[in-house]
Formats: C-alpha cells, sequence, structure tokens
C-alpha cells in the first residue's frame, strides 16, 4: 500500500483542519492503546489534523491504591472515557483515532471503542513493559489485530527491537516499531506500519 501524507501535512503549523477532504473515499478507525501513562494522549495530539478531543481529569487522592503510579512522578491528569483525533494519511484514506483509557477498570470501555475498529497501535513503555501484557491479551481476546510501538521516554533505557519483541513475546508478523509521542513524524510512520500491515491482512484474506 503506497501511503503518503495528504496536502493537510503541510498546513498551518496548529494543523487544524475541520473538513474531510473531497477525495477521500475510505475511512478507517484505529484504536491508539497501552497501559497507564504510556502517552496515548500525547502520540494523538502529535498527529491529529484537528484539535483532539480530549476527556482528561486531575488525579486526585481517589486514585490511591487503584492507578499504579510507580515510574510516573509527573503525571497529573489521566484520561477518563477516550482521547480522538483524526489525519488524512493519502488522498483516499482518512484514518480516524480512538486514544483508549489505560486503566484497568476501563476494560468495559476498551470493549466498545475496539467496535468497527480496524485494528489498533499499542504503545509500550520499556520502564513498565510488563503492563502491557494485559492490553494486548484484550486485544487478542477480541480478535483486534495490532501493532506494537515502543513510546521511547527521555531518560529511559533503549533496548534493541528484538528484545523488546521477546520480551512481549510478539508473533512474529507483529510489527513492532519505535517512536517518541511528541513527535509527529515518528508517529507518522508507526502509524503507516500499521496500516499498512492491516491492509496486507485483508488482501491476504482476499
Amino acid at each position: 500500500m503506497g501511503s503518503a501524507l495528504s496536502p493537510s501535512e503541510s498546513a498551518v503549523p496548529d494543523r487544524t483542519v475541520d473538513y474531510v477532504p473531497e477525495t477521500v473515499t475510505r475511512s478507517v478507525k484505529l484504536l491508539v492503546a497501552g497501559n497507564f501513562g504510556v502517552g496515548k494522549t500525547t502520540f494523538v495530539g502529535s498527529v491529529s489534523e484537528i484539535r483532539p478531543l480530549r476527556t482528561e481529569e486531575t488525579i486526585t487522592e481517589a486514585s490511591v491504591g487503584i492507578d499504579d503510579m510507580a515510574g510516573l512522578p509527573g503525571k497529573v491528569t489521566t484520561t477518563v472515557a477516550m482521547d480522538f483525533g483524526r489525519i488524512t494519511l493519502n488522498p483516499q484514506l482518512a484514518l480516524y483515532l480512538f486514544g483508549t483509557p489505560g486503566q484497568r477498570r476501563f476494560i468495559p470501555l476498551w470493549e466498545e471503542l475496539s467496535r468497527g475498529a480496524l485494528g489498533a497501535l499499542v504503545l509500550v513503555d520499556t520502564r513498565r513493559i510488563d503492563k502491557a501484557d494485559e492490553v494486548l491479551a484484550v486485544l487478542e481476546e477480541r480478535g483486534v489485530p495490532y501493532s506494537v510501538a515502543v513510546n521511547e521516554f527521555e531518560g529511559s533505557q533503549r533496548y534493541p527491537l528484538s528484545e523488546i519483541r521477546d520480551a512481549l513475546d510478539l508473533e512474529p508478523g507483529t510489527p513492532l516499531t519505535a517512536l517518541d509521542a511528541r513527535d509527529r513524524g515518528t508517529c507518522l510512520r508507526s502509524l503507516i506500519t500499521l496500516v499498512e500491515h492491516l491492509f496486507h491482512r485483508v488482501e491476504n484474506r482476499g
């Protein structure tokens, strides 16, 4: 599949484009999933060509003992419903991105958001890589195909992708990339990798 950024990529710096280009003939719903604090809200904000919808709330004392804050000293807000953004990946294809909340208590909401989704991009943090297992299991149980992207947080140790693949026990065909959720370029590359993977799956089934 040939993917190229639409004209909106060269739009004004804030990239606020409210309309879908008339050339778009196909739209795809994708999830941006991952455990608590892995960078999903930042990712959606980095790539969306419209002002992203966010449902962030301040973390309060009510989360003590419920949300695992280990390794997240600077986190003060959390998504309580979803993040939403859109990007026109090429003149014919628009991606609608739904970022899921990361805590386990939101699994019923993950299930609702996964309805109609062609696939998911799962963000992982090597500092808390064991936390990814539950998210991957939920997607696998519901038959949602996915690719994985390592969000390389500043100051975190870097590992070869082959080691991360082994740690997550990924299938050989599951794409694995690395990105910085603040950097639009690396985020777009991971999205393109996911979309190509999903369309190859569709073609192979046909």
